[in-house]
C-alpha cells in the first residue's frame, strides 16, 4: 500500500514527472474527449455565453474536487467530467429542454451524494477480485495502445517519431521517456506549423446561471440514464484504476465530493463529474512517479490545468482541441503502455484466476454495447461470473485496509 508523504518531505525534482503526467491527462480529455460537450451544447442550441459557462463550471468543478481529494487522500484522485454521459447528452438534448435538463443533472447529482454516504459503492468495490480488476483494466487500455500504433497508418511520421523516440528514450533515460516525447511531439507540431495558435485570443469565461425545471419526462430519459452511464461507465472502472495501482481510499468520500460538486455546478451547466478512469491511469502508475506516495501531485496538478483552461472557457479549450488526433491518440497510447503491461502481468500472475482474468480482459477489450451501457460494466459482469463458475462461489468483500483518509497527513 502506498505510504503518505508530507509536503515538508519534498524535493524539486519530486515534481517534475507528476506534473508532465498530469498535464498529459487533461490534453488528452481535453483533445480526445471534450468535442462531445461541445456538439452536446450545439444540439441544445445554447449560446455561445451557455456553452462557455459550461465548459466553465465542468472544468472549475473537475479541477477544485481534484485537488481538494487528491491532497485530502496523499494519492492521485484524477476527477473528470463523464465522457460516455456527454456522448449520451449528444442525443438527448435534441428533444429534452434545456432547463430540464439541468434539473436532471440536479438529481443524478443527488443521487451520487446519497450514494457516496450511503457507503455501499465501496462495499462493491471490495468485492472485485484482485484479478479481475487488473483484466477489466488491461482490457479497457487496449483500445489505447493499439491507437498508439493504428496512428502509424494515417500520420506516419508524426506516430513514428513518438514510438522511436519513446524507445529510445526509455533505452537511455526511461523516467523522462513520456516528458521526452511530449516536448519532442509539441516542438515538431510547431515547426511544421500544425498547431496555429496565432488567433488564439484568450477570453475570461463567465458562468451563466439556468434555473432548473424539473420534470417526469427529464428525470426517466436524462437523469436515470446519466446516473447509471456515469456509475457504470467512469466510477467503477476509475476505482478500480486506483485499486490495481495499490492506493486504498475509499469510494464514499470520492463519489460523495464529486457528487456534490455536481449538485453545485449543475444550474451553471457542469452534466456531471466523477472519478476518471482512463486518464486517471496516465497518474497512478509508474510513469507519473518511481514512488507511489509521490503520485498525488500529479492529482494536484491536473486539477490546476483544469481550472486554468475552466477559466478561459472555450477559448483554452479549443487549443487543446487543436492538435492532431493522430498526436493524441499516440501521447495517451505510449503514455499507458507500461500500465498496460503491469496491469496484464497482475492479471495473469495467480494461475488459479487466470483464466477468469483472461475472460474478463478480452469481453473489455471487446467494448461490448447493450442497453445503452458501455464495455466496462460488461466487462466486469462477465468477468466477475466467470470467477464465480470457475471457483465455485461469489468473490468475498476484502479486507478494508486503510479505506479512509487519513486523519492526519504526517
Amino acid at each position: 500500500m502506498p505510504s503518505c508523504a508530507s509536503p515538508s518531505s519534498l524535493r524539486a525534482r519530486d515534481f517534475l514527472h507528476p506534473i508532465v503526467a498530469g498535464l498529459i491527462s487533461v490534453i488528452v480529455n481535453y483533445g480526445g474527449t471534450f468535442i462531445l460537450v461541445l456538439q452536446a451544447a450545439k444540439v441544445a442550441g445554447l449560446s455561445p455565453e451557455l456553452t462557455a459557462s459550461w465548459v466553465w463550471s465542468v472544468s472549475i468543478g473537475v479541477g477544485i474536487t481534484g485537488i481538494y481529494l487528491s491532497w485530502m487522500s496523499r494519492e492521485p484522485i484524477i476527477t473528470a467530467w463523464s465522457t460516455p454521459a456527454a456522448a449520451f447528452l449528444v442525443t438527448a438534448l435534441a428533444t429534452v429542454p434545456y432547463a430540464e435538463a439541468v434539473g436532471a443533472y440536479l438529481i443524478s447529482a443527488l443521487g451520487f451524494v446519497l450514494l457516496g454516504l450511503s457507503g455501499g459503492f465501496e462495499s462493491v468495490i471490495r468485492r472485485v477480485p484482485a484479478g479481475v480488476a487488473a483484466g477489466l483494466l488491461a482490457g479497457i487500455l487496449l483500445q489505447f495502445g493499439m491507437g498508439a500504433f493504428g496512428g502509424l497508418s494515417v500520420d506516419p511520421t508524426l506516430a513514428g517519431l513518438l514510438i522511436v523516440a519513446y524507445v529510445v528514450f526509455k533505452r537511455f533515460t526511461a523516467r523522462y521517456a513520456v516528458v521526452g516525447i511530449l516536448l519532442l511531439g509539441l516542438g515538431f507540431l510547431l515547426l511544421q506549423g500544425r498547431v496555429d495558435l496565432s488567433g488564439l485570443t484568450l477570453k475570461l469565461a463567465a458562468p451563466v446561471w439556468t434555473t432548473p425545471v424539473f420534470s417526469l419526462n427529464a428525470l426517466l430519459s436524462v437523469a436515470l440514464p446519466l446516473f447509471l452511464i456515469t456509475l457504470t461507465g467512469q466510477y467503477m472502472p476509475g476505482m478500480l484504476v486506483l485499486r490495481n495501482d495499490g492506493f486504498r481510499t475509499s469510494a464514499n468520500p470520492i463519489v460523495t465530493i464529486t457528487g456534490l460538486g455536481s449538485l453545485l455546478m449543475a444550474p451553471l451547466g457542469s452534466h456531471a463529474f466523477n472519478i476518471a478512469a482512463i486518464t486517471a491511469a496516465i497518474c497512478t502508475g509508474k510513469e507519473a512517479h518511481e514512488l507511489p506516495s509521490r503520485r498525488w501531485i500529479a492529482g494536484v496538478a491536473a486539477g490546476v490545468f483544469y481550472i486554468l483552461v475552466g477559466v478561459f472557457g472555450v477559448t483554452l479549450a479549443a487549443a487543446f482541441m487543436a492538435f492532431p488526433a493522430t498526436f493524441i491518440t499516440t501521447l495517451a497510447g505510449l503514455a499507458l503502455l507500461g500500465t498496460i503491461g503491469a496491469s496484464l502481468a497482475s492479471a495473469l500472475a495467480e494461475p488459479r484466476t487466470r483464466e477468469a482474468a483472461l475472460i474478463t480482459f478480452l469481453a473489455a477489450a471487446a467494448n461490448i454495447q447493450l442497453l445503452g451501457i458501455g464495455g466496462a460494466f460488461w466487462g466486469l459482469v462477465i468477468g466477475l461470473l466467470a470467477h464465480a463458475v470457475l471457483n465455485g462461489r461469489w468473490p468475498r468483500r476484502a479486507p478494508a485496509g486503510s479505506a479512509h483518509f487519513p486523519a492526519k497527513v504526517p
